[in-house]
């Protein structure tokens, strides 16, 4: 007795190897966040609670509330970026409430760019950009080991090049 229909099989055999970002992203992120809304809760709370006495230091909840809300929301985001490598192209999926899947064929991307910021490169990281001739369809995949941003290029490259070759 079988356990599964033919259709089963077919989706399991066609169905990508999906990769997701690395954890470093998550970190540097979460970082950003706490520095910068850490420091306007710090701002929120002394300013008005030295000028004005204490009780006016509750605008410190505004910030702060935004921080636990963000370090929430950036958990979830991180969480939706998925890349994968398949035959003829290319998959990036991203979104939590609007889920996006940009398929970008090898044959079309025309440039493929390894970016890193001061902040990225502080924290081991490098972004892969894909460029297409049309503007629509250019994609970043952020946050990659600088390795594996590398050897993403190079394989894009490659893959592009035979691809447009018939074009």
């Amino acid at each position: 007795m079988e356990t599964g229909s033919p259709q089963d099989a077919v989706t399991a055999e066609t169905e990508p190897a999906w990769t997701g970002l690395p954890p470093g992203l998550l970190r540097m992120r979460r970082l950003l966040l706490v520095v910068w809304l850490g420091s306007l809760t710090v701002a929120a709370g002394l300013v008005p609670g030295l000028l004005a006495g204490p009780a006016w230091a509750v605008f410190a909840l505004l910030p702060l509330a935004l921080m636990v809300w963000g370090w929430v929301l950036i958990g979830r985001n991180w969480r939706s970026w998925r890349y994968a490598e398949r035959a003829d192209d290319l998959l990036l999926s991203r979104g939590v409430l609007w889920h996006t899947v940009t398929v970008v064929p090898y044959g079309r991307m025309q440039l493929v760019e390894v970016t890193s910021g001061p902040v990225e490169r502080h924290f081991g990281l490098a972004s892969v950009q894909l460029h297409t001739a049309a503007a629509a369809t250019d994609a970043t995949i952020p946050g990659l080991d600088p390795a594996e941003a590398e050897r993403l290029r190079d394989r894009l490259t490659e893959l592009g090049q035979a691809r447009s070759a018939g074009l």
